[in-house]
């Protein structure tokens, strides 16, 4: 299976969720950073945290793109698009801008960090930030 292909199968298994999945593709020492160094180490953890910050939530894939490596041995791939799902309260949202890097090795996802506009939305909707 390409890169790609792996992340893009990663994702889609962990947007469901279902850790049991996701976890065929993550290398035994994976390593896990959300926005604000937010550390995990399980498929299950991505989705514990993502239920104290949205009712629900999905990814819009816009681009899967390997970038370095190009084997199996090393690799890095970016994926990138908007989040899109509904917030504690119910309100809707969609547009919500990611981007997550993860290192391939030996075709097993060994680190994931993600980044996402979500912080600074909920900010503007509390008002502790200026539009």
């Amino acid at each position: 299976m390409d890169p790609a292909a792996i992340v893009d199968a990663f994702l889609t298994a962990l947007m469901i969720p279902d850790p049991d999945t996701a976890r065929r593709y993550i290398a035994p020492d994976l390593q896990i950073e959300f926005t604000g160094a937010r550390r995990m180490r399980d498929p299950a953890e991505c989705a514990a945290f993502n239920r104290t910050r949205y009712k629900w939530v999905k990814k819009k894939f816009e681009a899967t793109e390997v970038v370095a490596g190009g084997s199996l041995e090393r690799t890095v791939v970016y994926n990138v698009g908007t989040l899109f799902g509904e917030w504690p309260d119910g309100t809707a949202f969609a547009g919500n801008r990611y981007v997550d890097r993860y290192i391939l090795v030996r075709g097993l996802i060994s680190r994931m960090e993600v980044w996402n506009d979500s912080a600074e939305i909920l900010l503007l909707r509390a008002g502790l930030v200026a539009p």
